[in-house]
């Protein structure tokens, strides 16, 4: 199994950038996939980008351009680099690991993105 935390959220104005890490831990190289999510309130729960160990990356069509995904293996830490949020980006932002065909969630964070 494996331990997803995330980081990185809070209250940023409109044009704002935010960069959220999510922290892997336990069995990491077993993890075939990594992804984030979101969800605003009273909304479903959606992708946001997705990313491969082999490198292919998928990005939500409305969110390309302004949302880029990465990861740092050498720290076991994805990546989400958010540049000109929206007021519409504001939720809780959640990543998850595929891994011996399971799916494991983080717990969320925050982002509120308001003047």
């Amino acid at each position: 199994q494996v331990q997803l935390v995330e980081s990185g959220g809070g209250l940023v104005q409109p044009g704002g950038s935010l960069r959220l890490s999510c922290a892997a831990s336990g069995s990491v190289s077993d993890i075939y996939a990594m992804a984030w999510y979101r969800q605003a309130p009273g909304k479903q729960r959606e992708l946001v980008a997705s990313m491969t160990t082999g490198g292919t990356i998928n990005y939500a069509d409305s969110l390309k351009g302004r949302f880029t995904i990465s990861r740092d293996n050498a720290k076991n830490t994805m990546y989400l680099q958010m540049n000109s949020l929206k007021p519409e980006d504001t939720a809780v932002y959640y990543c998850n690991a595929a891994l011996n065909f399971k799916i494991y969630w983080g717990e969320g964070t925050l982002v509120t993105v308001s003047s």
